[in-house]
């Protein structure tokens, strides 16, 4: 169990939060606060990842393009500040804190409490922080469909395609009959209760005047299962969530209750199903996150496998700016003749150019730029902070096994052979010349290396390295070069 100080994550709640826009119609409430005990693992839920980002900030970065102009909210709970400090402070964006976890209708009656204004002329969309596969296009899609149904709520709802035994979501009660009420919405039954019930009595539940009954075989045979994704109009939200009961297995209070006080008061209530249901997944264990992120990964090589090559599909990962940016290029029109080995990582920032070559287990990782016609050999890691670059130019070939690490600029036709380490720091960076060749056991810090210079098992600690004026062969051989040996007097011949 987690120990926190209330009083120091309501702190943070409010250091966070930014002011509610009224004038914005549209509001997303994500619910984020639960751990999740069946994950087994001291992180939270919410901030586990799939294709390397947290799931409550896939949630929150397909609200936020997918719904224009719109304030969020973000319920924390559980490990709150991990939640909180991993979105970071945004405009818009507003946090709510529930210290007891009673259940996801609890959960937005706190997030309610955000609009203090109860005139407020808007909309509500609710989103459960561990869909971590949803995204733009389907928030667009169930916002555009909500307009258009002229409903008081609406419910995203799936189809389950497994064995009926793995199907733990909440079943979607529609009207069985043939009367004018065939096929609304009258409830959403838990999985939980509809084990609880009798077998041999129906469920019989009232909607509109008329009795519906449904056997338990039938409710657990019911394919249409509720995501956990709602549309509300504001105003009967708001009046009618303090009414909902906790009368359930769970003794909790269920948002999917509202359904029946929507109905029951008057309201209409709509439901409509995505086209791509794997953007409904949630998690609770493992092995689904990890179903999750290969997902992910399937999606992402979908999208760019007729465009560059990528010579294992289920090993190697693009980050999605990155991702974006190759779909930009593509537009343009010239073959990109991009190769990707198997086991390649490509972070965030990086900027891949023509004719690029990045051969098994190259990991790049920040603000890099490639140059047209590179090869990077197998092995090889270049990474750097946030603030510094690294920049390669045309014609660049790096051997396997290196690491190129820091603020670093390497020129046009140079070759760095294995067994090399180039770092630059902030206030010494490393500028590699161009028809530059480094090859053996060499480490370069901070050095400025001009051009056509061969540089040959040495260590080069900040130092500036140049062709002497009247030399004319092509490279001017710089080898050897090692800082002045200590412990000398520890050493003996054997």
């Amino acid at each position: 169990m987690e120990l926190h100080n209330p009083s120091s994550v309501l702190n943070t709640v409010e250091s966070y939060s930014s002011p509610f826009e009224y004038k914005n119609k549209e509001t997303a409430i994500i619910l984020a606060a639960g751990h999740g005990k069946r994950i087994k693992s001291q992180t939270s839920k919410m901030l586990h990842k799939i294709w390397e980002i947290p799931t409550v900030e896939r949630v929150y970065n397909a609200c936020n393009k997918g719904l224009i102009n719109s304030n969020i909210i973000i319920v924390v709970g559980i490990k709150a500040e991990d939640v909180i400090k991993t979105i970071g402070k945004k405009n818009s964006v507003s946090f709510a804190y529930q210290e007891v976890q009673n259940g996801t209708g609890h959960a937005v009656q706190i997030a309610l409490d955000k609009i203090k204004d109860k005139n407020y002329d808007g909309t509500v969309y609710i989103f459960p922080g561990d869909m971590g596969l949803i995204d733009a296009k389907t928030v667009k899609f169930f916002k555009e469909e909500f307009e258009k149904s002229n409903a008081d709520m609406m419910v995203l709802t799936g189809i389950f395609e497994g064995a009926v035994e793995d199907n733990y979501y909440g079943r979607i009660l529609r009207a069985n009959d043939k009367s004018k009420n065939k096929n609304k919405v009258i409830e959403i039954l838990e999985y939980k209760d509809i084990l609880n019930l009798d077998k041999k009595k129906p469920y019989t539940t009232a909607y509109r005047k008329r009795n519906y009954k449904f056997g338990q075989k039938e409710l657990l045979e019911n394919r249409e299962f509720n995501s956990g994704v709602y549309a509300f109009k504001f105003k009967p939200l708001n009046d009618l969530i303090s009414k909902i009961q906790s009368n359930n297995v769970q003794n909790e209070i269920y948002l999917t209750d509202l359904i029946g006080l929507f109905n029951n008061n008057g309201y209409s209530v709509e439901a409509i199903t995505p086209k791509e249901q794997y953007v409904l997944m949630g998690f609770n264990n493992k092995s689904v996150l990890k179903e999750m992120d290969a997902l992910a990964r399937k999606l992402t090589y979908e999208k760019l496998k007729d465009i560059i090559t990528i010579e294992d599909e289920d090993d190697f990962f693009i980050e999605e700016s990155v991702v974006d940016e190759i779909l930009k290029m593509d537009q343009l029109g010239l073959p990109l003749d991009i190769n990707i080995g198997k086991g390649v990582y490509i972070g965030n920032g990086v900027r891949l150019n023509y004719n690029l070559v990045l051969s098994k287990n190259v990991f790049l990782e920040g603000d890099i730029r490639f140059g047209k016609n590179v090869t990077v050999r197998e092995n090889t890691k270049i990474s750097c902070y946030y603030g510094q670059a690294i920049v390669i130019g045309n014609n660049v070939e790096i051997y396997s096994n290196n690491t190129i690490k820091g603020s670093v600029t390497i020129g046009e036709n140079t070759r760095i052979e294995s067994g090399v380490r180039i770092t630059g720091s902030d206030q010494h960076p490393a500028r590699i010349g161009s028809h530059v060749v480094l090859k053996g056991l060499t480490y370069i810090f901070g050095t400025d290396v001009g051009n056509n210079i061969l540089i040959e098992h040495s260590i080069l600690l900040r130092k500036k390295i140049s062709k002497p004026n009247g030399v004319k062969t092509d490279y001017y051989n710089v080898k050897y070069i090692l800082p002045e040996a200590e412990g000398m007097d520890a050493v003996q011949d054997l």
